[in-house]
């Protein structure tokens, strides 16, 4: 499903399975992530690294992130490793989202 110019931030969470089987809730991003939205990411996420395991952060169709964004999916991270039980990761990130991690040094704290 493509993202039409200025769609504001919305998101879709699907349960899938990995190579090896293993359960993986994607979460998918699309449109605008910004300072008028980011909680809603949040709230969504968090239940989530509660239950544990494996969630990954699809950001195919994401095609703006500001400072707010950012800190939405730093704040993540961190709750996720604190928590212990869960892997929170970054999928299908647009050049634009790349050297925006990149320019934050941020690339490694997502590549674990």
């Amino acid at each position: 499903m493509s993202t039409a110019p200025g769609i504001q931030f919305q998101y879709e969470i699907e349960e899938t399975r990995d190579d090896n089987d293993f359960e993986v809730t994607v979460v998918k991003c699309r449109g605008r992530l910004t300072s008028q939205n980011s909680n809603e990411l949040r709230e969504a996420v968090r239940p989530l690294i509660q239950h544990g395991g494996r969630i990954a952060l699809d950001f195919g169709e994401l095609e703006y992130m500001d400072s707010s964004g950012l800190g939405a999916i730093v704040s993540l991270k961190v709750a996720a490793i604190n928590h212990g039980l869960c892997v929170l990761e970054l999928r299908n990130l647009t050049p634009r989202i790349k050297e925006l991690l990149h320019i934050t040094n941020l690339t490694q704290l997502f590549s674990s």
